[in-house]
């Protein structure tokens, strides 16, 4: 374990490898910063902590039991934690009526168990000195879209446990907030957009005209992230074109 110069941020990324988690972590390393990053597939884990020279590990994020022994882990290697952030998850676009129950349970693992665990680890470990964690949500949890069901509970869900979680632990100035996007294009939402009609549809569903980038993402959970936003608590930033928002 080495030295930490003072006020350097040492974050846990959880789902570390996706689309929005790994510019997220090499833009808080290119920032000073020093990240654990936590994930199930070390295939694509590793690679990234090589890339980074950062300490890894191995996590099913739908376990808040594993996502607490990866919580510890994460504070010995970097001496310590000023902030969490989940960035696992899942994506399934279908009615109700057509979704398995399996789905459904398999969608609220991913996406809402998986926050819950980080919300717990964060709880146990930065109580003492305070912290951040910074939570995925999505547009589909504060507009309506079709065929959204199952994931839009699961991330509305999420909006619910960073308010209970903001209250509980303010009087430990832990800090908790969620982004929200929309269409961002990432592995994850590649068949969403593999036609050109397709492609077309999605952008008009946003009022500024284009898909989301990993880094719009990134740089608003980094933002989030930063001991600078140290009065910012229990907000859910919208970073999606305008699309939960307005109308044109």
């Amino acid at each position: 374990m080495q030295e930490n110069p003072p006020g350097q941020q040492r974050v846990l990324i959880v789902g570390a490898s996706g689309g929005i988690a790994s510019v997220l972590a090499r833009l808080l390393v290119a920032n000073g910063a020093r990240v654990f990053l936590a994930g199930r597939d070390p295939a694509r884990l590793q690679p990234l902590a090589d890339e980074l020279a950062m300490p890894c590990g191995l996590v099913d994020a739908t376990d808040p039991d594993q996502i607490d022994a990866c919580a510890d882990q994460a504070v010995a290697a970097l001496g310590g934690l000023t902030g969490i952030t989940n960035c696992a998850g899942s994506l399934l676009l279908k009615p109700a009526h057509l979704t398995t129950s399996a789905e459904w349970h398999a969608t609220l693992a991913a996406n809402l168990t998986s926050g819950f665990g980080c919300v717990r680890a964060a709880g146990r470990l930065l109580r003492a000195d305070g912290g951040s964690v910074v939570l995925v949500s999505s547009a589909a949890a504060r507009v309506g879209l079709a065929n959204h069901e199952a994931i839009a509970a699961a991330k509305a869900g999420i909006i619910g446990l960073v308010l209970s979680a903001a209250a509980t632990y303010a009087r430990q100035k832990i800090r908790f907030n969620a982004v929200a996007p929309g269409l961002v294009r990432t592995p994850l939402t590649k068949g969403l957009v593999s036609s050109e009609l397709a492609e077309k549809a999605s952008l008009a569903m946003h009022p500024l005209g284009r898909l989301g980038e990993p880094e719009d993402v990134a740089r608003a959970i980094a933002w989030l992230l930063d001991p600078a936003q140290g009065w910012i608590t229990a907000q859910v930033l919208g970073v999606d074109g305008g699309l939960a928002d307005l109308k044109r």
